[in-house]
């Protein structure tokens, strides 16, 4: 099959061609990868059998159409540009993107194959050609808790996000990184102990967020010693859009027979990588915490189940533990106050794994299985 590869510069383009790399999936295609800014010319990826060994431009619809699968990272705009022009073009083959342009589309099916594999090949079965890869802390979500939603066991839920700096893009990243430098070359200078006169240090700290030389054109307010309560745009009934994504695109990925109601508070925090999630979960009946565990633990080769002890959550249940790793860790699961059928639990993983770039590189598994036994 010809694969067309989009925006493989861009970070999660970077991490999706890692994994690719590992796992040796382009000897499975004749791969050519697209640049929106430099057709013609050379890319890494030139001297790998079956690799086109020169850039296509990724606006030429002829060029795309002569692909088998597109699979993108550009960004969203990339794909309100020239995803529809490109079917109206007669392009037949299989669109697999990372963006959210086209997600809640009807004819869109959201993969996450650890979780909606069923629902993925009966897509395919229908003749559906538009693969997304769903919201990171999503993605997440539904992998840490798999056994319980396959168990269909959680009545409602709360999610109460921690999201990374990465989340907004590699420009954040390093905008997180000149606020850290704003402040500490301001306020540490050669003296490394401060403590004497902390609250002195402290109001320091918090007037420099406020001077107008301050980086903040990324995230538009101060994240570095800060957090920032509010994620996406305002859909102007007191929810956020990644807050409303939580229940939109969860129940599109499940495909249950009824919706389950979920929804939260989404932050962004000052870690670099990957998002943790705190979760309230109201099952429909009382389950021990035993059984809750071997579910979770046995749902998907990836989850961690993590002991509800101080030791076991430091070590595991940090973005420290999770960047760089497919493992979802979760744990402090535990019986609320509120009532046994009340459980608390916590999350985190890579977000820009298993939250965009795995799930890609897994469908393309998917289709080349499907039409090997088609």
């Amino acid at each position: 099959m010809k694969l067309g590869i989009v925006g493989w510069r861009g970070m999660v383009g970077q991490v999706l061609m890692e994994r690719m790399l590992q796992e040796n999936d382009l000897s499975h295609f004749e791969t050519t990868f697209f640049s929106t800014s430099n057709a013609g010319g050379d890319h890494p990826f030139s001297k790998m059998p079956k690799v086109d060994p020169k850039l296509k431009d990724a606006y030429s619809l002829p060029d795309l159409k002569s692909m088998d699968i597109v699979l993108t990272c550009q960004g969203g705009d990339y794909t309100k540009e020239v995803f529809k022009n490109l079917r109206n073009s007669g392009f037949k083959g299989f669109w697999i993107d990372a963006a959210s342009a086209i997600r809640m589309d009807e004819a869109s099916t959201i993969i996450l194959d650890p979780v909606n594999l069923d629902v993925i090949k009966k897509a395919l079965k229908d003749g559906k050609k538009d693969f997304i890869g769903g919201n990171c802390t999503v993605s997440l979500m539904l992998l840490a808790l798999g056994g319980l939603f396959k168990a269909n066991q959680i009545e409602w839920m709360t999610t109460m996000t921690y999201q990374a700096a990465s989340g907004g893009g590699a420009r954040h990243m390093n905008e997180l990184l000149n606020q850290m430098k704003f402040v500490t070359d301001r306020v540490m200078d050669k003296e490394t102990n401060l403590a004497s006169r902390i609250l002195e240090v402290e109001k320091r700290v918090t007037g420099l967020m406020g001077d107008p030389a301050f980086p903040k054109e990324n995230f538009g307010a101060p994240l570095a010693c800060n957090l920032l309560p509010w994620i996406d745009s305002d859909l102007e009934n007191g929810q956020s859009r990644e807050e409303w994504k939580a229940s939109a695109e969860g129940n599109k990925i499940l495909q249950s027979v009824k919706d389950i109601p979920i929804d939260g508070t989404c932050v962004r925090v000052s870690s670099m990588r990957c998002h943790a999630q705190g979760m309230t979960i109201k099952l429909k009946k009382n389950i021990p915490i035993e059984e809750i565990e071997l579910m979770l633990a046995e749902h998907n080769p990836w989850v961690k189940v993590v002991a509800n002890n101080k030791t076991d959550s430091l070590k595991y249940l940090t973005p420290e533990f999770a960047s760089g790793k497919l493992t979802v860790p979760v744990g402090r699961l535990r019986k609320m106050y509120m009532g046994d059928d009340y459980l608390n639990a916590f999350t985190v993983g890579d977000q820009l794994l298993w939250g965009a770039a795995e799930p890609l590189r897994r469908m393309l598994h998917i289709i080349l299985e499907n039409n090997t036994r088609a």
